[in-house]
């Protein structure tokens, strides 16, 4: 159950960003936090993928001179 005051909150942040009904605001919620674990699990898996890689090959020299090299040619 959803307070008196909590829905009167919702309510007025609706009118206040153009939008006709609480739902909508808690829609809106809802798609930013979906997207916001989305980030969060890839930055996860790239990490992991890192870890693994860094455990098979050790350091990874960087590349921005061979590229640099490649660019020159």
């Amino acid at each position: 159950m959803v307070s008196d005051a909590l829905y009167n909150q919702l309510r007025a942040t609706a009118h206040m960003h153009g939008l006709e009904s609480v739902e909508q605001v808690l829609e809106i919620w809802q798609a930013r936090e979906d997207e916001l674990w989305q980030r969060r699990e890839t930055v996860r898996r790239i990490d992991v993928l890192r870890e693994r890689l860094h455990a098979a090959y050790g350091e990874m020299p960087d590349s921005v001179a061979f590229i640099r090299e490649d660019r020159s040619r």
